[in-house]
């Protein structure tokens, strides 16, 4: 099997080599940018990965500890390799990467931190790399447009990178400009990582990793086109008008192509970031509510979702104004628009998870895609363990115990879990995704499986399935009964949570002490 490893990447590399030549001869691509090198990294990395898994556990019997422990070994080694092929190849790959270092719950807990880094190591163009995409798509030189342009970038990730500048009517904006050659290498980059993975999966039919080439197929072409960003960033402003505690930064039409966005400059400290918080009075749970309601009404009521909700798009600050917390949403290049008989399946799904309903976890998860997998799909939509699931996820505050369960079943089931990757409805990828980031933002803020962020999804629920009803309903009749048990349903929810406050209240516990005293009937 190893022998036939090395030959197949042997046969890759001349492939690929070949189709770089025959594109070169054809003057369709800069062999520069897309050859031997590139090509080289990508399936000598591809190679040692494969061979390190191939040899290095025959020596150990199946299902031992020692297996295990060097599993673990060879995880972190290839997932080191990983890393530094994304550092190298820059761009495409460090996306992916990224993507792959969001799937906490999904992946072996040494890929997840090793290529959670990539989102601090992205790389840095030049100035003169910059001026140079500024003069091709505004045909001006930066200082005929800025009063003040930093040269030093505000941060720097895999497909571009954020400058402040100033504009002539003192206007202070955020520059968001593209890395020059990754427009070109983009589509390249993924055929190359297609052909890799089909000759892993060749070598290891178990590994079906396919829907990652599939996703990044779809939406690198809308991320690199910034136009497109500018449109989303508008349309989630206007949609979430009514959450005065969100931010989303406006846009400068006219200075703006697609690989230059100029926006209004925001700025806050990040969203994981608790001692930028607690400096600024900034009330932790305040900020995770906030983003449970944002992301609740995203995915359930409107089906319109922003999916790369990492720290560094996610700002705090506070309005001095009012003493409240304002959540600042930036990067609006990934987004996930979920069908309507999607949105209402997953949303059917979560009411069931919530309530504890098994048989509606595993009627919606079948109809999701999971099949026979539904307990594996609830352990990983959720991050519980199946015990939890069963017992109902609102019911208890998530154990470090069960965190270690949950993460290690991820490289226990990890071909179960590439299976079901492969078969879920592709808008499931990026909401997976989705909830990682947000779930680990929850961890750090010590907010994670809150009764608030619960009772937020449900109210969601409840309206999204309500709305649903009432444009399948055929007369007004049935529309007001739906309304009239949407809004008791609601009542009853506020009521819990009004509980809830007082009975974590300095009051609410008073009361009870009192409550106590009161002596009961014997009868």
């Amino acid at each position: 099997m190893a022998r036939r490893t090395l030959k197949l990447t042997a046969l890759a590399a001349a492939a690929l080599t070949a189709s770089g030549f025959h594109l070169y001869t054809m003057n369709y691509v800069d062999l520069n940018d897309f050859g031997v090198v590139r090509i080289g990294r990508a399936v000598l990395t591809t190679a040692a990965i494969s061979y390190d898994y191939l040899t290095s556990l025959r020596s150990v019997p199946y299902g031992t500890q020692a297996y295990d422990d060097l599993k673990s070994q060879v995880h972190l080694r290839s997932a080191k390799r990983l890393q530094d092929l994304c550092c190298a190849n820059r761009g495409t790959f460090i996306k992916v990467g990224q993507h792959l270092g969001a799937l906490d719950y999904l992946l072996p807990l040494e890929y997840t931190h090793t290529l959670r880094v990539l989102h601090s190591q992205a790389p840095q163009s030049t100035l003169r790399e910059m001026e140079q995409v500024i003069r091709e798509d505004l045909g001006k030189e930066i200082r005929e447009l800025f009063v003040s342009f930093e040269e030093t970038p505000l941060g720097a990730a895999s497909l571009a990178q954020v400058h402040k500048a100033v504009l002539p009517d003192r206007r202070t904006v955020a520059v968001k400009i593209q890395h020059p050659k990754v427009q070109a290498q983009s589509s390249k980059d993924i055929f190359l990582m297609e052909v890799l993975l089909k000759v892993v999966k060749y070598i290891f039919p178990d590994f079906e990793f396919m829907w990652l080439v599939e996703e990044a197929k779809k939406n690198l072409p809308l991320e690199l086109d910034f136009l497109n960003e500018g449109k989303n960033c508008e349309a989630m402003a206007a949609m979430l008008q009514n959450f005065r505690f969100l931010k989303v930064p406006k846009i400068h039409w006219e200075l703006s192509t697609k690989r230059v966005l100029v926006m209004e400059f925001l700025e806050g400290g990040q969203v994981n970031d608790r001692e930028y918080m607690e400096k600024h009075g900034i009330d932790v749970n305040e900020v995770s509510r906030g983003l449970g309601r944002m992301y609740s009404e995203m995915i359930f009521i409107n089906g319109f979702v922003h999916c790369d909700p990492h720290p560094g798009n996610v700002l705090v600050r506070k309005d001095l104004a009012t003493g409240t917390a304002e959540i600042i949403l930036l990067d609006h290049g990934l987004y996930q628009v979920l069908t309507e008989e999607f949105r209402i399946d997953y949303c059917r799904l979560w009411h069931s998870l919530i309530n504890a309903d098994m048989k509606g976890v595993q009627r919606y998860s079948r109809r999701l895609g999971a099949g026979d997998l539904y307990p594996l799909f609830a352990c990983m939509l959720t991050a519980r363990s199946w015990e939890s699931v069963n017992r109902g996820i609102d019911k208890s505050p998530v154990t470090k115990a069960e965190d270690v369960e949950i993460r290690t079943n991820a490289a226990a089931y990890l071909p179960q879990i590439s299976q079901l990757l492969n078969n879920i409805p592709r808008q499931m990828l990026l909401l997976l995704k989705t909830n990682d980031l947000l779930r680990g933002i929850e961890t750090t803020l010590h907010t994670r499986a809150s009764a608030s962020s619960f009772l937020t999804m449900s109210r969601c629920c409840v309206r999204a399935l309500a709305r649903y009803r009432r444009s399948k309903a055929n007369s007004s009749f049935r529309r007001a009964q739906i309304s009239l048990s949407e809004t008791l349903i609601l009542g009853q929810i506020n009521i819990y949570e009004l509980f809830l406050r007082l009975k974590s209240s300095f009051l609410g516990t008073w009361i009870l002490v009192l409550l106590s005293w009161i002596p009961t009937s014997p009868y």
